[in-house]
C-alpha cells in the first residue's frame, strides 16, 4: 500500500486484538458461531467513524473476504449486483 493511499485505516475501529471477528478462522466454523463472530465485527463497525471509506474501498477493490463497513462478502456482492443493475 503506497503510503497515505488508505489514511482512513490507521483511524479504523477495527484495529488492534479484535480485528480477528472480522475474518473466518482457519478452522471450520459452524453457523452460529460464524453469525455471532459478523455479529462482534458490525457492532464494531457501526461505531467506526471511518465506515464509509472502509465500505468504499472494500466495493473498489472487490474484497471477497471479510467484513469491511459493515457488510460481509454475501451483503457487498448484494450491493455491487444492486449498483450493477
Amino acid at each position: 500500500m503506497r503510503q497515505g493511499a488508505e489514511a482512513w485505516q490507521s483511524a479504523a475501529a477495527c484495529r488492534g486484538p479484535q480485528s480477528r471477528a472480522f475474518f473466518p478462522p482457519s478452522h471450520a466454523e459452524r453457523k452460529e458461531e460464524k453469525l455471532a463472530r459478523e455479529g462482534r465485527a458490525k457492532s464494531i463497525c457501526a461505531e467506526c467513524r471511518v465506515r464509509v471509506d472502509c465500505l468504499d474501498y472494500a466495493l473498489r477493490i472487490r474484497e471477497p473476504h471479510g467484513i469491511w463497513g459493515g457488510l460481509n462478502e454475501a451483503e457487498r456482492k448484494q450491493m455491487m449486483e444492486r449498483r450493477a443493475g
